[in-house]
């Protein structure tokens, strides 16, 4: 079996962002219907110890897009301090990335897969191929994150299921 580079970052990207789309969705709409405010949510954790529910988005984003920007520059590094995003700009913020992503030309994705890519975090930098990069560190990164928004959703009441999560799949046409 042969996979792409493309279908191993991108596609997967792709199917978890629109299954997050969907979830924040069903967020927003659970919050009207209980008559509660969603930016609520947006400082939300799953410990006291852990990043907030914004925090969790960005990941998202900042471990598939902002991989792939990284991948292409050959370093990646933490995102930096990011705003404190309204639900609804959130969910912006989602939609714009999946976006960027759809567009992103399979052959220029596919040509990354062998190249070096540093990660930089504060003095310390650890040497990669952009392979090694997205499944050791980005598609782990990405999931844990991805999960994580889910969960706080879910404590939180929010109704979903494993098939709001999963996005859509890649069926045999």
């Amino acid at each position: 079996m042969s996979i792409s580079f493309y279908e191993a970052s991108v596609m997967n990207y792709l199917q978890t962002i629109g299954g997050a789309r969907t979830f924040l969705d069903k967020g927003l709409a659970y919050c009207k219907e209980m008559e509660a405010s969603a930016d609520e949510i947006v400082e939300k954790r799953v410990a006291a110890d852990m990043l907030p529910f914004r925090f969790q988005i960005h990941a998202i984003v900042h471990h598939s897009l902002g991989a792939i920007e990284g991948m292409k520059a050959g370093v990646f590094r933490p995102p930096g301090e990011r705003p404190k995003h309204t639900y609804a700009e959130l969910q912006t913020l989602l939609a714009e990335t999946e976006a960027t992503l759809q567009k992103l030309p399979r052959a220029e994705i596919d040509a990354l897969e062998d190249k070096d890519l540093t990660f930089e975090i504060r003095d310390r930098k650890m040497n990669f191929t952009n392979k090694g990069f997205l499944f050791s560190f980005s598609l782990p990164n990405f999931y844990f994150h991805a999960t994580t928004a889910y969960d706080i959703l879910r404590e939180r009441g929010v109704p979903l299921g494993k098939r709001d999560f999963m996005g859509a799949l890649r069926l045999k046409e």
